[in-house]
């Protein structure tokens, strides 16, 4: 008779390998953030749309470029130093140089519609959806 034995990895195990997934697709190999996870964003869908928020301190208006196309927006700009060629930098934690972070969206947004406004260092975006991507609820007819 000839047994099998299926080998199921630990619960523990899994949650580990979860977790070094997560860890490794952040961080990169020394440790700092990789660069697609900047500038930092929250997400979420309301009834009308999207909202994001992205913490981008330091920054003002004309330094930032926001882009909306079908189901897509990204956010570009670049952060330029404070300190000169000739200053001695003893830490430098902040990001420097150019960044683009782009977002998709599960529907069509309504490019006309978009709004943003940047306050303490937070771009804020509205996004709402296309109409014909709006869900809308359907009458249900009994038919005797």
């Amino acid at each position: 008779m000839l047994t099998r034995r299926m080998v199921t990895a630990s619960p523990f195990a899994q949650f580990q390998r979860e977790m070094d997934g997560l860890f490794h697709g952040f961080f990169g190999a020394n440790g700092s953030p990789s660069a697609g996870a900047f500038p930092a964003l929250n997400v979420w869908e309301t009834p009308e749309g999207y909202r994001v928020e992205a913490e981008l301190p330091g920054l003002k208006l004309n330094e930032l470029e926001l882009v909306v196309h079908q189901r897509e927006l990204t956010i570009k700009g670049e952060y330029k130093p404070a300190f000169g060629e000739q200053d001695t930098v003893h830490r430098r934690e902040r990001p420097l140089g150019p960044f683009s972070r782009t977002v998709r969206f599960p529907a069509d947004l309504d490019a006309g519609q978009a709004r943003a406004e940047l306050k303490d260092g937070v771009l804020s975006v509205a996004l709402p959806r296309l109409a014909s991507s709006q869900p809308r609820k359907i009458e249900i007819r009994s038919i005797e």
